[in-house]
């Protein structure tokens, strides 16, 4: 496993992202804890995060490009924009998928339902300049605690992965989940 600092990811950039492109699996620091991704149109590399993480059946969210992504690929009525509006920023905004050829079939499982992040942090670069949709999901074994800096990422996690961007201590929490697929939105502080 490699281990690139923010200085060397700026420097290696071009290459880092055509890695990702190509199906890398890889930890990186957001504006919330560290998560592990991959190209989300990758179903293999999505099958390796859901063998490193022992989670077989519960959906990825991922994080996109662009607003304009979001319009494209979810269903979105009037009462999603107000919350599109929050973004970019440390919540995860659940929508009901349109184009099911946004990510591969592996990401959402069998709901058709996809959770969407756009964090308010310089991570949101990779996916715009990669032009793809990416993995963003807890760097850990689900039900593990989650990764805050390099000191605490297991050892089994890091054996499986192929690259980590390493950004010192990530003091945060999970991003609240805004889901906005039912009757009724429900909001969940995580």
């Amino acid at each position: 496993m490699r281990i690139y600092t923010r200085d060397e990811y700026n420097l290696r950039k071009a290459e880092i992202i055509r890695d990702i492109i190509r199906g890398a699996v890889f930890i990186y620091p957001t504006d919330t804890i560290y998560g592990i991704g991959c190209n989300a149109l990758d179903r293999d590399a999505v099958q390796r995060i859901r063998d490193i993480k022992n989670n077989q059946d519960r959906p990825f969210s991922v994080m996109v490009p662009s607003k304009g992504w979001i319009f494209q690929n979810c269903d979105i009525t009037e009462k999603e924009h107000e919350y599109l509006d929050r973004l970019p920023g440390h919540y995860t905004i659940i929508l009901n998928l349109k184009n099911k050829k946004s990510v591969a079939r592996n990401v959402f499982m069998e709901d058709d339902t996809l959770g969407l992040r756009m964090p308010d942090h310089w991570c949101l670069e990779m996916t715009r300049l990669a032009k793809v949709p990416i993995i963003t999901t807890s760097a850990n074994i689900t039900g593990d605690d989650f990764m805050t800096s390099l000191e605490n990422l297991s050892s089994e996690v890091k054996n499986k992965i192929d690259f980590m961007i390493d950004a010192g201590e990530v003091a945060g929490r999970p991003s609240t989940l805004i889901n906005l697929t039912g009757e009724q939105m429900s909001i969940i502080e995580r």
